[in-house]
Parts: C-alpha cells; sequence; structure tokens
C-alpha cells in the first residue's frame, strides 16, 4: 500500500517496482525483483493513471508513431488501449513469418507470433467491410441530393440510418482490434544480426581478451575489505538511512568517482559527442519505447506510484528521448551523445559474494554514450563504440575480455551486443563493466525518430509542387563508458599494494588533483 504524507504542501509519493529486461541494451548488470515495495520519498503534485504493463519490441514498423487514448471499456468486456503506437509493418512480419517465427524461438521470447498473423488478418478483412458500408453510406448520401418522392426519400433515410449504425459497431470493433494488434506485435523481439551466436550466454563467443592478469605475490584483498581498511565507504550507515545495497562513498572513493566521470566525458567528448546531463525521472512510456518494462510482475524499474513517471536505469532512456516525434536533418546525423546521470535499479534477487559490495547496487553513477544515424552506417559505428570502450578500459591498464552476446542473452531491442568484463582478482572471476548494442530502427519505431534523406530523387507533381524524398528511421545505438561502482571495484582490487596502499591509475591522476595512491588513514 502506498505511504502519502504532506508536508509543507507538498505530497510525498512512495514508489513501487517495475519492470526492465534483463538483458537490455546499454547494461547487462542483472537486476531482479526486491522482495517487498520499498518506498521511497519524492515531491508530486500531481498523479495520473498507471500505465499498463506492456513488453517490447519490434523491427520493421510502418507509420510514425503516435500518442493513443486511454483505456477504454464497454459493458461486457474491458479493452485496454496501448498508451503509443509503434510503427510496426505488419505486411512485413507475415511475409517472412518464417524468419520472424525463428528469431523469436532462437531469443527464447515469449512473442505470439501467430496471434499476431490471426489478429492482423482479421484487422485487414474489418477494414475492407468498414470501407465497403462507408462507400455504401456515400452512395445513399449521394442519391439523397436529387428530387425524389417521398416514399424513395424515406426508404434512402432508413437505409442511411442502418448503415450508420452497422458502420458505428465496426469502427468500434477495428479500434479494439488495432489496439490487441498493437500490444501484441510489441513483444516480437528485434532482428539478429547474422552472426550472433544462438543459444543462452554460454554460447557467447569470445571476441577479443586485452592484456593478462596481474600476478600477486601476496594475499589478495577484495574491495570491500580494501574500502573498509581505507575508510572509502560505508555499507553500514546507508543500510540504515536507505536500506540494503545503498552505500556511502568517502574520501577518496568520492574523488575517485568524480575523476573517472570527468576524465571519461574528457576522453568520450574528444571523439566527437556532445555532453549532457539528463533528466533521472522520465514517463514510463519513454521507457516502454526504449524497450523496458516499466510495470509487471518481475519488475526491475522504480516506478512512481500513482504516476506516468519512473527513474531511469539508465540515460539510454532519457537521452533517446531527446529527439521523440521527430524529423532529423540527415545532414545533422550522426548525432553522437555522452551523458551524466544516476541510474536506479531494484537489483532484487541478487545474493552471493558475486553480488557483495558495490558490484550490485540499487543507486549509481554511469556515463553513457548514445548514438543516432543513418541505417546503413549502425554496424560501423557499433565498432566505433566498442573500440571507444576499449581504448578507455585499456589505457586504464584494466585486463578484460570482449564478447559477442548470444541470442538468449539478447534484450529485445538489440540487434547486436557486444559485452566487456574486466578481471575482479578480489572476487576471483570476470565481471561485466561495459556493454555496446546496436538496436537498429528498433527504438526509433517507437520513438518516432526519423531523417529524410538529402539524396534521394524528390518528384515534381502536376501542379508544380516538390515532393519530398521518404522519411527513414534513424538506427540507435547506446553503450556504457563507465559505470562507477564496478569500475571502482576493478581499480580498487587491481591496484591494491602489500602495504594496503592502492594506486591511482595514471590518466586519472590530473583529475584527482595528482593523487597517485590512497593509503591507510593511519600513515
Amino acid at each position: 500500500m502506498a505511504l502519502q504524507c504532506r508536508l509543507s504542501g507538498a505530497t510525498f509519493q512512495s514508489l513501487k517496482l517495475a519492470t526492465i529486461p534483463i538483458s537490455s541494451s546499454s547494461s547487462r548488470f542483472i537486476f531482479r525483483t526486491l522482495p517487498k515495495t520499498l518506498n521511497l520519498a519524492l515531491f508530486s503534485r500531481h498523479s495520473a493513471p498507471k500505465a499498463p504493463p506492456f513488453s517490447v519490441l519490434i523491427r520493421n514498423l510502418s507509420a510514425p508513431a503516435v500518442a493513443a487514448a486511454p483505456a477504454a471499456e464497454t459493458s461486457d468486456i474491458k479493452v485496454v488501449k496501448p498508451q503509443w503506437n509503434a510503427a510496426i509493418d505488419f505486411k512485413w512480419i507475415r511475409d517472412n513469418k518464417e524468419a520472424v517465427a525463428v528469431n523469436i524461438k532462437n531469443r527464447n521470447s515469449n512473442a505470439n507470433l501467430e496471434l499476431v498473423l490471426q489478429l492482423y488478418d482479421k484487422m485487414l478483412n474489418l477494414q475492407k467491410e468498414v470501407e465497403r458500408l462507408r462507400g455504401e453510406r456515400n452512395n445513399v448520401a449521394n442519391k439523397m441530393k436529387g428530387k425524389l418522392e417521398p416514399s424513395e426519400r424515406q426508404k434512402l433515410i432508413e437505409e442511411g440510418k442502418n448503415l450508420k449504425e452497422a458502420l458505428t459497431t465496426l469502427e468500434e470493433d477495428l479500434v479494439k482490434l488495432r489496439d490487441e494488434l498493437q500490444i501484441e506485435a510489441q513483444c516480437i523481439p528485434n532482428l539478429t544480426h547474422p552472426d550472433v551466436p544462438i543459444g543462452w550466454e554460454d554460447s557467447s563467443k569470445l571476441r577479443n581478451m586485452v592484456g593478462s592478469p596481474r600476478k600477486f605475490d601476496f594475499p589478495v584483498k577484495d574491495h570491500l575489505q580494501i574500502g573498509k581498511e581505507l575508510d572509502l565507504f560505508d555499507f553500514d550507515a546507508a543500510a540504515e538511512v536507505s536500506g540494503s545495497k545503498f552505500y556511502y562513498l568517502k574520501n577518496e572513493a568520492v574523488m575517485l568517482e568524480m575523476a573517472l566521470v570527468n576524465w571519461t566525458l574528457t576522453e568520450v567528448m574528444k571523439r566527437g559527442f556532445t555532453p549532457l546531463t539528463t533528466p533521472e525521472i522520465v514517463r514510463s512510456s519513454v521507457v516502454e519505447k526504449c524497450g523496458f518494462q516499466p510495470r509487471g510482475e518481475n519488475t526491475q524499474v522504480y516506478s512512481i506510484e500513482d504516476s506516468d513517471q519512473c527513474l531511469i536505469g539508465t540515460a539510454e532512456i532519457p537521452v533517446g528521448g531527446i529527439h521523440m516525434d521527430s524529423i532529423v536533418a540527415e545532414s545533422a546525423l550522426p548525432l553522437k551523445y555522452v551523458a551524466f546521470s544516476h541510474c536506479f535499479r531494484t537489483e532484487a534477487g541478487a545474493a552471493g559474494t558475486a553480488t557483495r559490495g558495490l558490484y550490485r547496487v540499487h543507486q549509481f553513477s554511469k556515463v553513457e554514450m548514445f548514438i543516432l544515424c543513418r541505417q546503413e552506417e549502425s554496424d560501423m559505428y557499433h565498432e566505433e563504440l566498442i573500440k571507444i570502450e576499449e581504448d578507455l578500459f585499456s589505457s586504464l591498464g584494466l585486463h578484460f575480455k570482449i564478447l559477442d552476446m548470444a541470442t538468449g542473452d539478447l534484450g529485445a531491442p538489440a540487434y547486436r551486443k557486444f559485452d566487456v568484463e574486466a578481471w575482479m582478482p578480489g572476487l576471483e572471476r570476470y565481471g561485466e563493466i561495459s556493454s555496446a548494442s546496436n538496436c537498429t530502427d528498433y527504438q526509433s519505431r517507437r520513438l518516432g525518430i526519423r531523417y529524410r534523406p538529402s539524396e534521394s530523387p524528390s518528384t515534381t507533381s502536376k501542379k508544380g509542387k516538390t515532393n519530398l524524398a521518404a522519411t527513414k528511421f534513424v538506427h540507435t545505438l547506446n553503450a556504457t563508458a563507465c559505470a562507477i561502482p564496478r569500475m571502482l571495484v576493478c581499480l580498487l582490487e587491481n591496484f591494491q599494494q602489500e602495504d594496503g596502499s592502492v594506486i591511482i591509475p595514471h590518466p586519472l591522476r590530473p583529475f584527482m588533483g595528482g593523487v597517485e595512491a590512497i593509503y591507510p588513514k593511519s600513515r
């Protein structure tokens, strides 16, 4: 039950949990549902109806994304309407149903392709019937314009009335059918790059191995022990204040976070990216359009109760929404952004040594890269993003591997995804620190982001007007440049020294006021 109270005229709204797909684009950090509702106080001056739980998806979609009306209800059934419509090319799906079915199976999706095709056929037949009745109604209306005998006019009046009633019923049925079709079709995942391995995570293919694990001649500590001895963070106090999986950073850890953020922004900006800070509360419809599930049974998003808003789990969401429902000039592409934000994830159900400390937390800082580009360029920019990540992490002296993730580990939006897993000696395992995803036109067809090709030949109508080239949907890509908590884990564990100190990598020192190492406070 939501807890509300009033203080100085402001209403505090509690948060309930919602859903992010475990394997979504920019981060594969697996965040699961908390066992109970977390109440976080947020100021709100209004409330809105809760959004219905929708899944994700689809590639080849036609017609721009548009807003839809709220839920409608009849006397005997409740019709749930989508808050928005994805520009889905149902004809393409029907014409390529075998390939779509195989893709759904390979990605372990629960999308019901047969139902989508059945609904599409029903919609086409109903549309034809509606058009037929509209034609008959127009014929009756035209006949009424002439001179008629009273009996003949009365007959046409009755015929027109019957046609109007029949047409009204069929049009209502058509709206309901379109809504049902839209909801079901949004569950179909994006297509998959032909080189992506088929299977679960263990089927993922090694793309590259960078560096080698450091050899220690003293007992290795994990970041929790290092942090305690160096007085870098406080989990106990945070647990009392906020709950489990929250933390206070202290002393040099704060400086290290700021250094990582500023260094990462500086390096990525050198490559032509525009820096952003983003809203950290967004509308649930934007979350859905990006391919996440803000409300659902296995929720991963903090959703603000009695509101259509959520806390972001990644800056990919607000950055993706910047150009929503717009046509971008082709000359402006590619649009490259590097965004800093705080991220909020429920992280429920996680337990064990692999999730202790900073490895899996509810709130963290992150620098995210996001690109909007022409359709034929997305594979090239995907390679650029993973190269930037490789350059960043190797310059810090980390040992890591890059994986081409298998179909079963792809979130619905991703056409292809590369994960970066760094060696964490204290945890004695590789842990994911980043990923880079090519989402092709999956997100843009939902967000309504298009561009008009400038080189396409335009035509001139008989009236002398120039017909512009047809618009195309942009392709979107995202990649994590630096997820702070896991980067702290890597730095503390890989650069620990026998005397208890931790060496700061050279690239970060100018951003830490020249500090070269973190020493025990007694020194």
